[in-house]
């Protein structure tokens, strides 16, 4: 497979390579050994979410508390979304900046993305399973949203995903500024250094 930064530091792309035969296909979906190559320590997965969504849909953008937050490693089983990898540590070279992959049944890619980045997708098919493996459990009380509308942040929704979906909690949730100066984002010293414990730690 092939493992590249985005332009997000902290965040990849994974590019499985594809056996094919007249049975199907085989893939290998993650490598966690090659990741850490990569990233400078183990993946520890302790919850594996899945979500089915409507062409449309948008979930996001979403966040935690660092520490520990939650890294994610996420793929699209079926049909296809349109996911965003948005710096919102706060002091990153890069904040308030995002970038995109597309997450199929086609190319079968996966992205990572580590603990205080924030993320989103839209799907662009119906019924667009998404599954998340994750280094943290859900913890409601140290879950965010920004509204993934923000005009700060400034997402590009394709034509393909149609009319949006979007649930009140994210509508509602505050933009990129305002979260700024509530004090509800990460920081970028906070993540660097808690993942510069995490690679000590391996």
């Amino acid at each position: 497979m092939q493992i590249r930064e985005l332009s997000i530091p902290d965040s990849y792309e994974i590019t499985p390579k594809q056996f094919g035969d007249d049975r199907g296909v085989f893939l290998e979906w993650g490598r966690f050994d090659r990741l850490e190559e990569s990233i400078g320590h183990k993946l520890d997965v302790v919850q594996a979410n899945t979500s089915v969504s409507k062409r449309g849909s948008v979930r996001g953008v979403h966040f935690a508390d660092i520490p520990p937050s939650q890294a994610k490693y996420v793929t699209a089983t079926y049909g296809a979304v349109l996911d965003y990898i948005i710096d919102i540590r706060v002091g990153s070279p890069t904040f308030g900046q995002w970038d995109s992959v597309l997450l199929d049944d086609t190319d079968r890619r996966a992205v990572y993305i580590a603990e205080g980045i924030g993320h989103c997708f839209v799907a662009l098919t119906d019924n667009a399973t998404v599954s998340y493996l994750v280094t943290a459990p859900f913890n409601p009380g140290r879950e965010h949203g920004i509204n993934p509308l923000d005009t700060d942040i400034g997402l590009v929704f394709p034509p393909e995903a149609g009319e949006l979906l979007l649930s009140p909690k994210d509508t509602d949730a505050p933009g990129l500024a305002e979260s700024a100066a509530n004090g509800l984002l990460p920081t970028w010293a906070d993540a660097k250094a808690f993942y510069a414990a995490l690679n000590e730690g391996n």
